[in-house]
């Protein structure tokens, strides 16, 4: 199996990149994200690689992190995601974007990205919330408390906040970015004054 290839760009398609290794060029299939972030022809690239070997096909797709080729596994694992709806959220949101989705059970969000419907959006945020944590990354030490939220039990300073920063134009994702901040600084006891407070100059940095 391909776990990573290292060589040059040779070309640029709509949905893959050419990688010529030592003369040898290997189409892999992408993101768009990774595509408008990969360089320019001849330019060196590195990716990390998730093979698929089918009775009909080889397919190489690739990825600039070992967290985004985690993230598209992942994906599939969920009733009717296969590779290219996988690829097309991989597209839309980042790896942190997303953990924040499905902690929050935002299925608006995840059903931006092109042939997401609600149903499997809905399933996504359903079927991953318990496993974004270990793939959330660096947002990793919010992704709790997110879930909390996304839930309705994280407690009512906390909901308060959430609910009065969205109401002054935050996004829910920035609002609860801000409060799981917020939380660290002001401690489990603060009330939703403070969390509010503490919150706006986090959104204010």
């Amino acid at each position: 199996m391909i776990g990573k290839l290292k060589g040059t760009i040779d070309e640029i398609g709509d949905d893959y990149v050419l990688v010529d290794v030592h003369g040898v060029c290997y189409e892999v299939f992408c993101s768009s994200r990774v595509l408008s972030r990969i360089g320019s022809l001849g330019e060196a690239v590195v990716l990390f690689i998730e093979t698929y070997v089918r009775e009909d096909q080889f397919k190489l797709f690739g990825f600039l992190t070992a967290l985004e080729r985690e993230w598209f596994n992942l994906l599939q694992s969920v009733q009717g995601v296969g590779a290219k709806v996988a690829l097309a959220v991989l597209s839309t949101l980042t790896p942190s974007e997303l953990a924040n989705a499905i902690a929050l059970q935002d299925r608006t969000a995840v059903s931006r990205a092109p042939g997401v419907g609600p149903k499997v959006a809905m399933r996504i945020v359903t079927e991953l919330k318990n496993k974004a944590p270990a793939f959330a990354g660096e947002a990793s030490t919010n992704i709790g408390l997110k879930q909390e939220i996304g839930e309705g039990v994280a407690s009512a300073p906390v909901s308060d906040a959430v609910s009065a920063l969205t109401n002054l134009g935050y996004s829910r994702d920035q609002a609860a970015n801000a409060v799981a901040a917020a939380l660290k600084n002001g401690g489990e006891g603060a009330d939703s004054a403070k969390l509010i407070r503490l919150g706006l100059k986090e959104l204010a940095r």
